[in-house]
């Protein structure tokens, strides 16, 4: 939603210039990327420090930009990149919302166990990408278009921008944080149901 909304694409063909020059590859970026992802992780699990992690998660999301403004600039973009990019997303997603779980387990609650509220997230997070692969895989949305316009309320962009959002809330007051874990888990499932809702009348129409 955020990259349909806005033109990014000047920012990332200077960006790929860049970082093109240091002659490292797309794929390479793209694992790197999980690298400081892990460190937030350790850190938020281990050490408790909500800004060192939200900073390497953070950094893990500017390679995760990079790799894809590489590939573009070198003329390097492949099925296999975008296949691996996506499954370190993945990663690093879950990455973050594991720390999360470790960082909340004993601290003030809103309604239900912050272990309830990250375990909806992290199923609202990978269900509209499931949703979205499994259409196309039992054929019933081939259009590459079409897949793009499933779209819904509450994408990985936005969904991880509002979780740093209240990671940064979090360093006042911890329950801020809590606060935009559930509105975030609500959302990403809502989305999931959105996508549902499209293949659903995407199969009727064909």
């Amino acid at each position: 939603m955020i990259k349909s909304r806005f033109n990014t694409e000047r920012i990332s063909i200077k960006t790929g210039i860049i970082f093109s020059r240091f002659g490292i590859s797309p794929n390479t970026w793209t694992v790197m990327g999980l690298i400081p992802a892990i460190l937030g992780f350790i850190i938020l699990a281990i050490y408790q420090d909500l800004l060192a992690s939200l900073l390497f998660f953070i950094l893990s999301g500017v390679i995760d930009a990079i790799d894809g403004a590489v590939a573009r600039v070198t003329r390097s973009i492949s099925a296999q990149g975008a296949f691996l990019d996506g499954i370190i997303d993945r990663y690093v997603e879950i990455l973050l919302y594991m720390g999360l779980l470790f960082f909340l387990f004993s601290r003030e609650e809103f309604l239900l166990p912050n272990s309830f509220w990250i375990s909806l997230l992290i199923f609202g997070a990978l269900m509209p990408t499931y949703i979205r692969s499994y259409a196309h895989h039992r054929g019933v949305v081939i259009d590459s278009e079409d897949l793009r316009r499933m779209g819904g309320l509450l994408e990985r962009a936005e969904r991880l921008t509002l979780i740093y959002i209240g990671m940064f809330l979090g360093l006042f007051e911890e329950i801020w944080l809590v606060y935009v874990i559930a509105i975030a888990s609500i959302l990403a499932n809502i989305t999931a149901l959105q996508r549902l809702w499209f293949v659903i009348n995407y199969g009727k129409r064909i």
